[in-house]
């Protein structure tokens, strides 16, 4: 089974990663931001984790605010440094532990917390700026990590007391993985700090200790306060430090603090800190997996039924974006004329050509394509959706509207462009 070994709690201002881009170390004005996280790097270079669970929040660089989310849970493969307006970081991508991610849905759903999911973005400096001190990554990182992008920049956000008792159930969840992994929680953001309004500047080195107590301690009276009361306390950024519950809240009660560090240099408290769990690891729960597994229980005895499980989100995903595309009017031009340089664009696989090319739409469910990727393609290449689903019942499609109490009724999400340049819709459609 997966365990936690422990945590370690890091801000993650961008002093951090330009520092150790710049080659501080022996600055007197930046060498104690190094002091501090060398503890870490030893520990973690003695501890070995398989993988890293990173609790962090993105800057408004890959999620804007046209879709904000709450809690997006990173499900991919790979994580890039993203691009913060000056190009982005020399680093190496970082692998994804997609598989514990998937798992780790499973229990957080399960437990009601609704979540969203990502995958093909660059993460910013709210991960990277402490991961890159955390761990060497030259030429690589030496393990994995699952990213959790909480929404603290738009309110109204999640509470102090929402996180932590989401670190509750995120301690279940990892802890029920059937593998055998060593996951070390990381939590990041603030200390006190302040960067809008005529407020900016504001810091507050007390109430940082005061905090760097109270979590370790005495997690409940933080979990009680509001933003406001974070916000007064430790400036209106500040306030993202509710994001060190999550992490605390997935520690046991129990918990060693090996190692705390706190410098104030400029505009963020800057603070590192490692706490062991000191809980035995628990015995295997088989109520608590059926937990996980409750709403689809039984969905494997229905046939030709594939739920787009996360799983199939990522197998598939190469193959749903270049379908997701074609919602631009010159790409999908550009699919009629000439389809093999858009796929040499896409880097498609030999088999993810073939299904384009062969419209095997029943291939494509199997592949991990959802069906509403089917629609728009089918819009484009002038066939009705009852045209797809006849395919896919290895049927024509005066057989399958045969089945319909309307057979007469074909229709597509083709707008105004449908009228123009399409087959008709009386073909048989391609099995």
């Amino acid at each position: 089974m997966a365990r936690i070994l422990g945590a370690v709690a890091s801000s993650h201002t961008p002093t951090i990663g330009f520092a150790l881009d710049t080659h501080k170390q022996d600055d007197p004005a930046w060498a104690p931001i190094f002091a501090g996280y060398k503890p870490v790097q030893e520990w973690l270079a003695a501890r070995r984790p398989d993988v890293l669970l990173i609790v962090f929040n993105d800057h408004v660089t890959s999620f804007f605010f046209d879709h904000y989310s709450q809690f997006a849970l990173g499900i991919g493969e790979s994580y890039a440094p993203a691009d913060e307006g000056g190009g982005p970081r020399a680093l190496p991508p970082v692998r994804g532990h997609a598989a514990l991610a998937h798992h780790i849905a499973a229990g957080l759903v399960a437990d009601e917390f609704d979540l969203s999911y990502f995958q093909d973005k660059p993460l910013d400096h709210g991960c990277f700026s402490p991961l890159s001190m955390l761990w060497p990554h030259a030429p690589d990182w030496p393990g994995a990590i699952v990213p959790l992008q909480v929404g603290v920049l738009e309110f109204p956000i999640p509470s102090a007391r929402r996180c932590y008792r989401l670190g509750q159930s995120l301690r279940k969840a990892i802890e029920s993985y059937p593998e055998d992994l060593k996951v070390v929680l990381v939590a990041t953001g603030g200390l006190s700090h302040q960067v809008h309004g005529e407020r900016c500047g504001f810091n507050n080195t007390a109430w940082d200790l005061r905090f760097l107590e109270l979590i370790e301690n005495d997690p409940e009276q933080l979990a009680g306060m509001t933003h406001a009361e974070f916000a007064t306390l430790g400036g209106f950024e500040g306030a993202e430090v509710i994001m060190w519950l999550v992490m605390r809240g997935a520690l046991s009660p129990t918990i060693r603090k090996l190692h705390q560090s706190y410098y104030l240099p400029s505009m963020t408290g800057i603070a590192t800190a490692i706490y062991e769990d000191e809980a035995p690891a628990p015995a295997p729960d088989p109520a608590y997996l059926a937990h996980l597994t409750h709403q689809l229980a039984g969905i494997d005895a229905l046939p030709g039924t594939y739920p787009f499980t996360l799983a199939r989100s990522v197998k598939g995903y190469r193959l749903n974006k270049f379908l997701h595309a074609l919602i631009d009017p010159d790409r999908r031009a550009q699919f009629r004329t000439d389809q093999e340089s858009l796929f040499e664009r896409a880097d498609l696989t030999a088999e993810e050509r073939h299904l384009l090319r062969s419209l095997d739409w029943r291939g494509m469910i199997h592949y991990g394509v959802s069906f509403f990727m089917l629609e728009k393609l089918g819009a484009v290449v002038g066939v009705s959706n009852l045209h797809i689903y006849a395919a896919m019942r290895g049927e024509t499609l005066d057989e399958f509207r045969k089945t319909r109490n309307a057979p007469g009724a074909l229709y597509s999400v083709a707008g105004v462009e449908s009228a123009r340049a399409r087959p008709s819709w009386d073909a048989v459609a391609k099995p």
